[in-house]
């Protein structure tokens, strides 16, 4: 395995640090193989400073009057004196079973895989059954693709994380029923630190969908890290799901490295959380490499959800496709910054990034800024944003037609959002977001 040099984020600010964390919170046993990752992490997080808006990566997104001190980690088991996790949130949303499902709790998780896909030397287990079982497997992945060093969120979460998940496939192996993930941040301020590593080995494909959710009403916080790997010729369809409780900040670093021939497909869907700051990169690290970035968001109220995402061209013959639309009511607002990058060399790159947003009330903003770098001359990138209303003619149509105002509207936002559940390919998760859709335009 060998790391990828990718474009770098400048640094994220100034400031002091508030949280109330100490280095005996560190879990890594002496000796163990992820000692040195997480005291390392450790002392990444130590040096590194707080974002704040003098930084342009965090301008739009102030976190001065998160209450970072407040929040502890939840002690061993904790979740038996919380709220439980809902049971619709369990069901499949790809198929109508799940080949494995984690679910992770304050202060513990549940794991299940059928056997007839353990059988095939597939790893899909939370990190404190994997540091038992898998130890030299962990230690192997953890922070190839995400380094500690990438925020100081994420030099958090690499050190103090207490729930994680490792999935695996080994070469060749072909995972056809979806496998299942749930992080369920119940508890009053709480810090749920979440780690995914993710690694599809040569020719192995699989499709995985991972969900966070909390109840309403409870102010916590979410700091996360998704390490996603796929060698050469691998295949991964993923899907997030953010369904946070509307008192939730949340904050994410997150990665893919694709390597020759190997297809992503990543769907992301964020609804819930009063504030969210997430970064999500492709580093297209392989020849022939391709990568599809599908964003769908829906925020009302206060809401505010920034969204920060780079399509890392590294090497030649290379395609990335990002489309995010979202759309705001109330009082909310939506920050979205893109960026192709095309690294010198980098001929026959094929990139595309779109941002569309929907505005629904006079007081709702959408900031949207597209980016293009390139360091090549044979290539074809392009990239776009709208930002508007409600286009009164075909909600004119639907009122002259009979049909009640907010029925109007809703059909007219559905149909502002189809270019995106047409990429989705499953009925599940498609119902989700339209179930979400009426639920805002209440």
């Amino acid at each position: 395995m060998t790391k990828t040099n990718t474009k770098v984020r400048s640094k994220r600010g100034v400031a002091s640090s508030t949280f109330g964390f100490s280095k005996d919170m560190v879990n890594a046993p002496s000796n163990s193989p992820l000692d040195t990752y997480r005291n390392s992490a450790w002392s990444a997080f130590k040096e590194e400073q707080m974002p704040t808006t003098k930084d342009e990566a965090w301008r739009r997104t102030d976190i001065r009057k998160i209450p970072f001190d407040s929040f502890t980690l939840p002690a061993e088991g904790a979740f038996n004196d919380l709220a439980p996790i809902p049971e619709a949130l369990l069901a499949p949303l790809a198929g109508d079973q799940h080949g494995g499902q984690i679910t992770l709790l304050a202060g513990g998780s549940e794991v299940s895989l059928a056997p007839e896909i353990a059988k095939k030397g597939v790893v899909f287990t939370d990190f404190k059954t994997a540091e038992k079982e898998h130890p030299e497997l962990l230690a192997k992945l953890i922070g190839n693709v995400v380094p500690a060093a990438d925020g100081k969120f994420a030099s958090l979460t690499a050190a103090l994380s207490q729930n994680g998940i490792l999935l695996y496939v080994p070469r060749g192996v072909q995972v056809e029923a979806p496998l299942h993930s749930i992080l369920w941040g119940a508890g009053e301020n709480l810090a749920h630190l979440s780690h995914l590593v993710i690694y599809i080995d040569e020719g192995a494909s699989a499709t995985y969908l991972h969900e966070a959710a909390s109840p309403d009403g409870v102010e916590s916080m979410h700091a996360g890290i998704v390490e996603i790997t796929l060698e050469a010729g691998a295949n991964l369809r993923f899907v997030e799901l953010q369904s946070w409780g509307d008192k939730i900040v949340n904050f994410s670093h997150e990665r893919a490295k694709i390597g020759k021939d190997a297809n992503l497909d990543w769907v992301f869907g964020a609804v819930g959380s009063r504030l969210t700051k997430n970064f999500s990169d492709l580093d297209l690290a392989g020849v022939g490499a391709s990568g599809r970035m599908s964003g769908f968001y829906f925020a009302d109220g206060e809401q505010h959800l920034d969204h920060d995402t780079q399509q890392n061209h590294l090497v030649p013959n290379t395609s990335s496709d990002l489309l995010f639309k979202g759309a705001l009511k109330g009082n909310s607002r939506s920050v979205w910054q893109g960026m192709v990058f095309v690294a010198a060399g980098a001929q026959k790159t094929d990139g595309y990034q779109a941002n569309r947003n929907l505005i629904l009330s006079e007081n709702a903003r959408a900031d949207s800024i597209p980016g293009l770098e390139i360091s090549a001359d044979d290539v074809r990138c392009s990239h776009g944003s709208t930002i508007g209303k409600i286009d009164p003619e075909p909600l004119f149509y639907l009122l002259s037609r009979g049909i009640p105002e907010k029925d109007a509207e809703r059909l007219v936002v559905e149909g502002f959002f189809d270019p995106i559940m047409q990429r989705i390919p499953f009925e599940g998760v498609r119902e989700r977001f339209q179930k979400a859709i009426k639920e805002k335009l209440k």
